[in-house]
């Protein structure tokens, strides 16, 4: 069943994928695999639930696959905003 989208969540989900990537490889190398949730506010001030979670995108010393989900509580998992980002070991084209 399809469910309309919630633009909370998309803003919410965008804003914490651009704080959960903007850490950098080597910050992050020595802790994958790594995730954590906590419970707060989207931008309109709805109780959200944020999880984030690094893991190795192929081989351990590679790139970094960071995904964060948001969603209203662990009832509507399902209806939740997922986004991932890569975190490169070396930038593209160095």
């Amino acid at each position: 069943m399809d469910h309309p989208i919630d633009i909370e969540l998309e803003a919410a989900a965008e804003e914490e994928l651009d704080l959960a990537a903007g850490l950098s490889w080597a910050s992050l190398a020595p802790l994958i695999p790594w995730g954590d949730s906590y419970e707060g506010f989207g931008p309109a001030g709805g109780a959200l639930v944020f999880e984030r979670g690094y893991i190795w995108e192929d081989e351990a010393g590679g790139d970094i696959l960071c995904e964060v989900t948001v969603f209203r509580g662990p009832a509507r998992y399902d209806r939740g905003v997922r986004r991932t980002r890569l975190i490169r070991r070396r930038p593209a084209g160095t």
